[in-house]
């Protein structure tokens, strides 16, 4: 059963910067597509960038040119650069496989104050 654990949120002032990162285990890692996700108070649950076993990366309109998803293998972790933040990137902000998903474990919270 592959697990997912998510790091990096805080507190952050609007324009700031953080860098996420999610540790997997219990699969192989390296075949996996693996997406970050965030939950916004009253919203549902988005996916807001995904990267591939083939290292292609995907994001939502809202955070294009903002956000960056990379990976790396060796460490089975995935990181999501996040620049420029807004007060609407505040979320709880989780990672998954983006198929054959795992349980959501508590994610990590992202606050922007402007």
């Amino acid at each position: 059963q592959v697990h997912f654990v998510e790091s990096g949120g805080g507190l952050v002032h609007l324009g700031g910067s953080l860098r996420l990162s999610c540790v997997g285990s219990g699969g192989v890692f390296s075949t996996l597509d693996i997406g970050w996700f965030r939950q916004v108070l009253g919203k549902e649950r988005e996916l807001v960038a995904m990267i591939l076993s083939d290292d292609s990366k995907n994001y939502v309109d809202s955070v294009k040119g903002r956000f960056t998803i990379s990976r790396d293998n060796a460490k089975n972790t995935v990181y999501l650069q996040m620049n420029t933040l807004q007060p609407e990137d505040t979320a709880v902000y989780y990672c998954n496989a983006a198929l054959n998903r795992a349980s959501w474990g508590p994610g990590t919270q992202v606050t922007v104050s402007s």
